[in-house]
C-alpha cells in the first residue's frame, strides 16, 4: 500500500491501528496495547464507548455542519450548559468553541486583549507565561509555551513573551525544597509584573500542573492561591491552560479547584471530548463576555469549525457520560492507586521522581539520584524507555528538555479514568521492565 502521508517523525515506522476498546489499543497485526497515555492525554472514558457513538450518529442524520456565524444548535447550546455546570463559579459561564487546544489558547489571548481594549484600558496587552510549559503548537501558542525543543526552529515567527521559572519542586529554581520554601517561584510572577509594568500586563497564563514539558509537575499547595491574589492586585486575567489538566483529569472537574481558585478564563480540550472528534474550548466570565456585549458587540475572531454541531453533540455525550458513570471521581480513586504503584519504580536506579494529580502522572528519569543530574540529551533516554514499553504493549508520552530546556527526560501517564487496579499493576510492570531494561544500557554509556 503506498503511503503518502507526511508523518511527523520522518524515521519512525508506524503500525496501522485497527481499533479500540476500554484502555486497549489493537495494530492490523492483532497487537494489543495498554493506551497508558490516553494518546496524547485525550482519551478519558476509554475507546469504543457505545454511547458516544450513538450520539454520533444521531446528530449527523440530522446535520453535521452548519457555520456559527449563521446559526446556533441544540447540539451547542447543551454542551455549553453541560461546561459550564462543571466549573466551580456560576461566573465562568460563558463558552467558546474551538478544535483543540492550541486554537483555544490564542482564542484565550485574543479575547484577554480585546477586554481590555473594550474597557478602555489600551495599554495592557503583555501576557506573562511560565519557562517548563507547553500551550500548543501554533505560533501564538507557541511563543507562550516555554519549551526549548519545540521552539527553536521557530523563534524568528513569533514575538518575545515574558517568562517565569516554573513550579517545580524536585528541580527547585530557587534552590529550595517544598518544606522549607515561601512560594518564591509565586512571588516571581509580582516581580515581573512590575518590570514589565502593571498597566502593560493583560493577562498570565499557566497550566495548573505541568504536563507535556515535564511530566505532571504538581505545585506546592499555596502557589495557585498566591498567583491568584497576584493577578487580582495587579489586574491581571489569569488564564488557566486546562487542555490537559480539565475535564476530570487530575480528580475534580477542572485542577484548579484542588486549590478553590477561580480562574478569569479556562481553556479546555483533549479530554473534553475523549478523542472521539477534534473539539476545544474557552470558558469565559460573564465580565468579559459583557465587555464585549456592551461594548463592540462582537468578537473580531472565529474559526470554521468553531460551535459545529457535530462535534458540540460528540463533547455533549462524553460529558453525559462521565456524569453518568462518576468518571471524575473514580479518576481521583484510581489516581491514588497508580500514584502508590508508580513509587515502587524509585526502586529503580534511574527513576529521581515520581508525581502526579488523578491519574495524571509522571516519572522523572536521571543519571545519578544524589546529584539529579540529567542524561546527554543524544542518548534519548525518554525514547528508549518509551519505545521498550510500546514493544511490550504499552502507550505511554515520552518527554525531554523539562530540567532546563535541553536536559531532561521524562515519561508521561495518563490512561482512561476506567482503567482497573489490575490493569494498573499490567501497565506498571512493563514500565518497570523498560526502564530495568534502558537502565542497563545507559548505565554501561554513562
Amino acid at each position: 500500500m503506498d503511503d503518502h502521508i507526511f508523518y511527523r517523525n520522518l524515521r519512525k515506522t508506524y503500525p496501522l491501528v485497527d481499533r479500540g476498546e476500554g484502555i486497549y489499543v489493537w495494530d492490523k497485526q492483532g497487537k494489543r496495547y495498554i493506551d497508558g497515555s490516553g494518546g496524547a492525554c485525550v482519551v478519558s472514558i476509554g475507546h469504543g464507548v457505545a454511547e458516544i457513538r450513538q450520539a454520533m450518529l444521531a446528530q449527523a442524520d440530522r446535520l453535521a455542519f452548519a457555520h456559527g456565524s449563521h446559526f446556533s444548535s441544540e447540539a451547542a447550546i447543551d454542551c455549553a450548559e453541560r461546561i459550564t455546570r462543571l466549573c466551580s463559579s456560576p461566573d465562568l459561564n460563558r463558552v467558546y468553541f474551538l478544535s483543540g487546544g492550541s486554537e483555544a489558547v490564542e482564542t484565550a489571548v485574543k479575547l484577554v486583549r480585546q477586554y481590555w481594549r473594550e474597557v478602555g484600558r489600551n495599554d495592557k496587552y503583555k501576557v506573562i507565561s511560565r519557562w517548563t510549559s507547553f500551550h500548543g503548537n501554533t505560533t501564538g501558542a507557541l511563543a507562550l509555551g516555554g519549551h526549548t525543543g519545540r521552539r527553536k526552529h521557530y523563534h524568528p515567527l513569533f514575538l518575545h513573551t515574558p517568562h517565569i521559572e516554573p513550579a517545580y519542586c524536585y528541580r527547585c529554581p530557587f534552590g529550595t525544597t517544598p518544606e522549607q520554601c515561601d512560594l518564591e517561584c509565586a512571588d516571581q510572577l509580582e516581580r515581573t509584573i512590575k518590570y514589565e509594568g502593571p498597566d502593560a500586563v493583560a493577562a498570565f497564563i499557566a497550566e495548573p500542573v505541568v504536563g507535556a514539558t515535564a511530566g505532571a509537575l504538581v505545585p506546592k499547595n499555596g502557589y495557585w492561591q498566591k498567583i491568584r491574589a497576584i493577578c487580582e492586585r495587579y489586574d491581571v486575567k489569569l488564564i488557566a491552560d486546562e487542555v490537559m489538566t480539565g475535564v476530570g483529569r487530575c480528580g475534580r472537574n477542572f485542577c484548579l479547584d484542588h486549590w478553590d481558585v477561580v480562574p478569569d478564563l479556562v481553556v479546555t480540550a483533549k479530554g473534553l471530548s475523549s478523542g472521539y472528534t477534534p473539539m476545544g474550548a474557552v470558558i469565559v466570565k460573564e465580565e468579559i463576555h459583557s465587555a464585549l456585549a456592551q461594548g463592540s458587540g462582537s468578537f473580531v475572531h472565529g474559526h470554521t469549525y468553531s460551535q459545529n454541531p457535530l462535534s458540540t453533540a460528540i463533547a455533549a455525550a462524553v460529558i453525559r457520560y462521565m456524569e453518568e458513570h462518576q468518571l471524575v471521581q473514580r479518576c481521583a480513586r484510581m489516581g491514588d492507586y497508580l500514584l502508590e504503584k508508580l513509587r515502587d519504580l524509585l526502586q529503580l536506579e534511574i527513576v529521581g521522581d515520581v508525581r502526579g494529580l488523578g491519574l495524571f502522572a509522571g516519572i522523572e528519569l536521571v543519571r545519578d539520584k544524589r546529584s539529579k543530574a540529567t542524561f546527554d540529551p543524544a542518548v534519548k533516554v525518554n525514547a528508549k524507555v518509551a519505545q521498550e514499553a510500546f514493544a511490550n504493549g504499552l502507550i505511554t508520552y515520552p518527554g525531554g528538555g523539562g530540567a532546563d530546556g535541553i536536559n531532561g527526560d521524562h515519561l508521561l501517564l495518563a490512561p482512561p479514568f476506567i482503567i482497573e487496579r489490575e490493569q494498573i499493576d499490567d501497565m506498571v510492570a512493563v514500565l518497570r521492565s523498560a526502564i530495568a531494561t534502558v537502565q542497563k544500557e545507559v548505565c554501561v554509556i554513562s
